[in-house]
């Protein structure tokens, strides 16, 4: 006997795009790696620090990681590694469990990306990518946003070379406040200069580079390697002028060499303080990376898989604890900078890792004399482009709804952290869906005149017969809207004496549950004891199919349309003979 498996396993994409590999694809991932790899160097360190980790997990996190992705992921552009948001969340994550600058800290956060990744993989497995659709793009950008707000705070302490802790920016605000007397000008000017310089680079540097005849793709290209120059120059003015004498905090001895791989031993007390943050972590990560593969892949008409994403980023938090790193997801920043740089395939990303890999066996004593401070720079320079409070005028005009799911969202982000804040937003968005759901909109409607069309009463001139209630019903039936399906039915079939006929108009309706049915039920016996019958039309096959496999529409007191049109025909022939009349007379 053949045991089945609860999941279908699919083949390596690796397998797909490797039937492919050539000369020319090599050359463009190789340049395209030397590319990113000069990028993510400063960038891995900044995003360790802002984990409250040492910066050599974030150069760790951005090698095994790499490989991974590229043996399971579906993006062929897609760059994993320590992002921004993800690193926030670690932090607040291992923050509740151990002090910063611990060994237990470390095992948490190496602890954190098993976890993580072994979530993902399950997910993955099992074909669960759509949970991600519980997380709302309003709520995502809320969430985002603020957190961009609390990132780029926490670095103040780095610019100002003073002491400041908190999750949540009250507590940032206050800590930075209270120690602001406490201020290092020789490291607020390196910080203040960095971020300047950073911020132009941005903005000027391509233009300018274009003005001395660089290509438009090559100017923008070395444009984005800016915190690079930033690094190399404040390393050099810090050894030249003794900074670190001067109390501006360098980075320090990082050390030399790769880690030595390990699997992480889990406590059952360790998992269940963690789970919850993984859980968080997981999908807030899977949304963005599978956000910005999807953006990507429509740019070369390419498609991902958001199962596959699933398996690709567990993969690579699975290796990343592995390899001694911390939670990684797609970064946009990192993969953007792939995409224009030519990559084809994700051998772009593994050709990455080898040069991570390698500036981490030799040139880790360079970074000795890198100010903290212009890693902190690098940091609220790539997490500034992350707030847009545009988001909430958008919401306010088009969706109130939606305006209080983000604005709830951003709220209790910053006062409370950004934990409880993307628990808050989705709790919210499923709240205010399950609201919304639970009083469908109905209409009723009316035959269009010289059609065999049907529209809203209040909104155009149509014909309707006294006898026949036709109420278009615009949302699948369910649990918690069945009830109000009842009453406003009720309601409408009170006011008319004449009523014979209630038509429940299907077009919209693609599920109806238990529930909903007992409730169909429960209107069918209540009308026609009242001496009115009720109808179905433009019923959907799969609803339908459904209703066949009970007893329903055995006791139905009326009949089955297969339109809306077919329908008022048979009750109601006159109206029908009115439209056919105009039609004649137009012909």
């Amino acid at each position: 006997m053949r045991m089945r498996l609860p999941f279908k396993l699919k083949p390596l994409p690796i397998f797909e795009w490797g039937r492919e590999y050539n000369g020319h694809t090599l050359t463009s991932d190789l340049v395209a790696a030397v590319i990113v790899t000069i990028m993510l160097i400063p960038q891995s360190l900044a995003y360790a620090l802002l984990a409250g980790l040492p910066p050599q997990m974030g150069l760790y996190a951005s090698i095994l990681p790499l490989v991974a992705y590229a043996l399971f992921g579906s993006s062929k552009t897609l760059a994993v590694g320590p992002v921004a948001v993800v690193s926030l969340m670690t932090a607040a994550a291992v923050g509740k469990l151990a002090l910063q600058g611990t060994e237990e800290y470390i095992v948490a956060a190496i602890a954190l990306a098993f976890l993580s990744g072994l979530m993902l993989l399950v997910m993955g497995l099992l074909r669960l990518g759509f949970i991600a659709n519980f997380l709302s793009h309003p709520v995502i950008s809320g969430f985002i946003t603020a957190s961009g707000i609390i990132i780029a705070t926490s670095q103040l302490k780095h610019i100002l070379g003073i002491d400041a802790h908190g999750h949540s920016l009250f507590e940032l605000a206050q800590s930075i406040i209270a120690h602001l007397g406490d201020v290092n000008w020789p490291t607020l000017v390196i910080g203040v200069t960095a971020t300047a310089f950073l911020f132009w680079v941005r903005k000027g540097l391509k233009p300018l580079l274009q003005s001395f005849g660089l290509g438009e793709r090559l100017a923008d290209i070395v444009a984005k390697t800016g915190p690079v120059f930033a690094v190399a120059l404040t390393s050099l003015a810090a050894f030249g002028l003794g900074l670190g004498g001067q109390g501006v905090a360098l980075v320090g001895d990082v050390p030399q060499g790769l880690p030595g791989l390990q699997v992480p031993t889990l406590s059952l007390d360790l998992i269940f303080s963690l789970a919850g943050s993984a859980a968080l972590i997981s999908i807030i990560g899977f949304v963005e990376s599978v956000s910005v593969a999807q953006t990507l892949a429509a740019k070369r008409r390419q498609r991902i898989d958001p199962d596959q994403e699933l398996v690709g980023l567990g993969a690579s938090n699975v290796a990343s604890a592995i390899g001694g790193g911390y939670p990684v997801t797609g970064g946009f920043a990192r993969s953007v900078v792939n995409f224009d740089a030519g990559a084809e395939t994700p051998a772009a990303g593994a050709y990455t890792a080898v040069g991570i890999a390698l500036a981490t066996l030799f040139l880790t004593p360079l970074l000795f004399f890198l100010p903290k401070a212009t890693l902190a720079a690098t940091i609220i320079v790539a997490v500034m482009s992350l707030v847009d409070f545009s988001i909430l005028k958008r919401t306010w005009n088009y969706s109130k709804a939606d305006f209080v799911a983000v604005t709830t969202t951003m709220v209790v982000t910053l006062i409370w952290g950004v934990e409880l804040g993307v628990t808050t937003g989705v709790v919210t968005s499923i709240a205010i869906h399950l609201y919304k759901t639970s009083r469908p909109h109905s209409a009723i409607v009316g035959l269009v005149e010289g059609t065999e069309h049907f529209r809203n009463i209040d909104r155009h001139a149509v014909t309707t017969h006294p006898e026949v209630l036709s109420l278009r019903v615009d949302e699948s039936l369910y649990f918690a809207n069945a009830r109000f399906l009842e009453d406003s039915v009720y309601d409408l079939v009170a006011d008319n004496k004449q009523l014979k006929h209630v038509v429940l108009m299907c077009p919209a309706v693609n599920a109806i549950d238990t529930s909903a049915l007992e409730s169909l039920e429960a209107i069918n016996e209540r009308l026609d004891a009242l001496g009115v019958k009720l109808h179905l039309s433009e019923v959907k096959g799969p609803v339908m199919d459904k209703l066949k496999r009970t007893d329903f529409l055995d006791h139905m007191s009326g009949d089955v349309f297969l339109s809306q049109y077919q329908a008022i025909c048979a009750l109601a022939p006159g109206t029908c003979a009115q439209t056919a009349k105009a039609n004649g007379a137009a012909h």
